[in-house]
């Protein structure tokens, strides 16, 4: 029996009425629909029309491709030819740029742990709750409530509050507050937790491997303090956990994703930790997922699990038949299809979006104000300042002064757009005085034509600046070098000339360069990180973060 009265949805006798008119009268496709959160993939208003609204979808989710004030239209036009208002949702875990082009880039969670300031979270979350907000967004896939336990995972990285449980734990709380009290729905993830594995759940099903007393200490802390705090949400990955497969299940430590286990959704999550908001699946079409089983058993057995909304499709009209028909063949019980219905509708009614809807201010006006306002480009670079780590100075290279260092040697490494970081780190140098060389590819055969003393006399600083960012499917994310041995693009001379490396992202790359004198992790590459990188570089500013990790990976100075 689900009580809409009690937390995280606290509904009135009024709405809960709008709840129960509302499932009456829907037909069963109207049903079907309501569980599915597609990804958008056009705005226009014929394709929206025949492939989402003409499904009754029950909500959808748009990446920042557009400025805000698109976005707004487009979600607008949505909500006005809904019959059920939708929940709009969005990846707002590092700012405005979640959902918007012109949104602020306060910064990644991880740059924010590395201040030490639980109010910082608050401030990431009211910066994405008031510029998704703007775009006509009411729920936020955030925050990342996963631990950064193995530094080799390929999907937390910078994305978490760093590998103290308790911070976390903090951080996650302060963000969920924001975001609620702003009146969009979060959605912490991803459920039972990533960070163990070193492996990707976009691509295999990972494993917690935590025993049932780790898992509560750490992960189920965190999950326990968001739920008693009203968290009206929780997104669930395709990450196995044995322990409490075994623990709850059939003695059996099964593998299988948390998206298709009733043990670790019904037992784990409704049970023991009390959650009684909306479940949603992570992205389906994640091989962590697909694998597990054939998609037409895998589409109604999430939602039999206990999942409420189904995310994303490998086709919607696809998925949306499997929906049907695993209901027609009691794969899909009539119970579990009203019980998700209820809990969507039940979000929706404490989102207030009927009652918003009813009187017209649903969406407003997009606010272009708000995105991107000064306001929140200052909380962005104020949190820069604070979380900007130097993590290891062995030398007394710092700080910089183009009298003393006149002529540098720039190497960026990058997997992703390196003229556009060329353009942006050789300006931030030469604007402070300093003459820069970009690094040349070496020849072929991979060894420096020059001797040591040429080298020495051509340049007085390397910098190393890497902006490797962790993503989904790259399966690891360590330095690799442009040629062999002997090349200027590995650090041969660190004990010729000084030489820094600054990471704009994954923090741990002092593992494959522990001979780097001076080291800095800035965690993101926005502009609020590069100016105050400058300004730190040249000893206007302090350096003031703390490494939320072990950037040394358990291997020392």
């Amino acid at each position: 029996m689900i009580d809409l009265k009690v937390k995280p949805f606290y509904l009135s006798d009024e709405q809960i009425k709008w709840v129960e008119q509302t499932m009456q009268n829907m037909s069963l496709e109207e049903k079907i629909g309501q569980l599915f959160c597609p990804i958008g993939l056009t705005e226009e208003r014929d394709e929206l029309q025949k492939e989402y609204l003409g499904k009754h979808v029950g909500g959808m989710m748009y990446r920042a491709v557009k400025n805000g004030s698109d976005m707004a239209a487009t979600h607008r036009y949505l909500q006005e030819e809904s019959k059920i208002p939708l929940l709009l949702a969005a990846n707002l875990e590092s700012g405005g740029t979640g959902i918007a082009g012109d949104g602020t880039d306060y910064g990644c969670q991880m740059l924010v742990a590395a201040t030490e300031q639980p109010e910082r979270a608050y401030e990431l979350g009211t910066v994405c709750a008031k510029e998704g907000t703007a775009c006509g967004c009411n729920w936020a896939f955030a925050p990342v409530a996963d631990i950064d336990f193995n530094f080799r995972n390929p999907i937390t990285n910078i994305r978490t509050y760093g590998s103290d449980p308790e911070r976390v734990r903090k951080m996650a709380l302060e963000y969920v507050k924001a975001i609620q009290e702003n009146g969009m729905a979060a959605a912490a993830k991803h459920f039972p937790g990533d960070g163990v594995d070193e492996r990707d759940q976009h691509i295999v099903t990972s494993i917690n491997s935590l025993s049932c007393e780790a898992w509560d200490e750490s992960y189920g802390k965190i999950y326990k303090s968001l739920i008693d705090a009203g968290l009206l949400s929780i997104m669930v990955g395709q990450i196995a956990l044995p322990a409490y497969e075994k623990e709850f299940g059939q003695g059996t430590e099964i593998i299988r994703p948390a998206t298709l286990s009733p043990v670790i959704l019904q037992e784990l999550l409704r049970k023991k930790l009390g959650f009684n908001g909306v479940i949603s699946t992570d992205a389906t079409q994640m091989i962590g997922f697909c694998s597990a089983m054939p998609r037409e058993l895998a589409v109604p057995t999430a939602i039999e699990s206990g999942c409420d909304i189904f995310l994303f499709n490998r086709s919607l009209e696809e998925d949306f038949e499997f929906m049907l028909k695993g209901y027609e063949k009691g794969i899909l019980s009539n119970k579990r299809l009203n019980e998700a219905v209820k809990r969507i509708l039940g979000l929706k009614q404490a989102l207030k979006l009927s009652e918003k809807k009813k009187n017209g201010v649903l969406i407003q006006k997009c606010e272009d104000e708000v995105i991107g306002c000064e306001t929140h480009r200052k909380m962005a670079a104020d949190c820069a300042d604070r979380g900007i780590t130097l993590v290891k100075e062995e030398e007394e290279i710092l700080p910089l002064d183009p009298r003393k260092y006149p002529k540098i040697y720039l190497h960026i490494l990058t997997n992703d757009n390196r003229e556009l970081l060329e353009q942006q780190y050789v300006s931030l140098f030469e604007k402070e005085g300093f003459c820069v060389k970009l690094y040349e590819e070496d020849p072929p055969e991979g060894f420096a034509a020059e001797k040591v003393s040429e080298f020495k006399k051509k340049y007085d600083l390397v910098v190393y600046v890497v902006d490797m960012e962790n993503k989904s499917n790259y399966v690891t994310n360590r330095l690799a070098w442009n040629t062999m041995h002997g090349s200027n693009s590995q650090p041969w001379f660190v004990k010729e000339v000084p030489t820094i490396m600054i990471s704009t992202a994954n923090p741990y790359h002092l593992l494959d360069a522990p001979m780097i004198p001076a080291y800095i992790n800035t965690y993101c590459n926005t502009e609020f990180t590069r100016k105050a990188l400058i300004d730190k570089l040249c000893g206007r500013s302090d350096f003031k973060g703390k490494s939320p990790v072990d950037a040394f990976c358990g291997q020392g100075r």
